[in-house]
């Protein structure tokens, strides 16, 4: 059986000192451990910052790190 997720289209990105906090579009916050993603949780701020919203993902360019906002949603770790 499928579930309805709704739309999981991620309007903006934060980073607390421990979280990863994501918008979706229809005003749903996800908030995942930053321990989930090395990648993340090792890059410099300005890194962090530059990201680019994907229709159902987030893409950092600078250090190869793409976060589909499904899994996140799983409560599924970076691999």
């Amino acid at each position: 059986m499928e579930i309805d997720v709704g739309n999981i289209r991620p309007v903006s990105v934060a980073f607390t000192n421990t979280e990863l906090v994501v918008t979706l579009a229809d005003g749903r916050r996800i908030a995942t451990p930053l321990a989930w993603y090395p990648r993340l949780r090792d890059a410099s701020p300005a890194a962090r910052g530059h990201f680019e919203l994907m229709a159902m993902g987030i893409h950092w360019p600078e250090i190869d790190e793409d976060l589909g906002i499904a899994g996140m949603l799983q409560g599924r770790p970076a691999t």
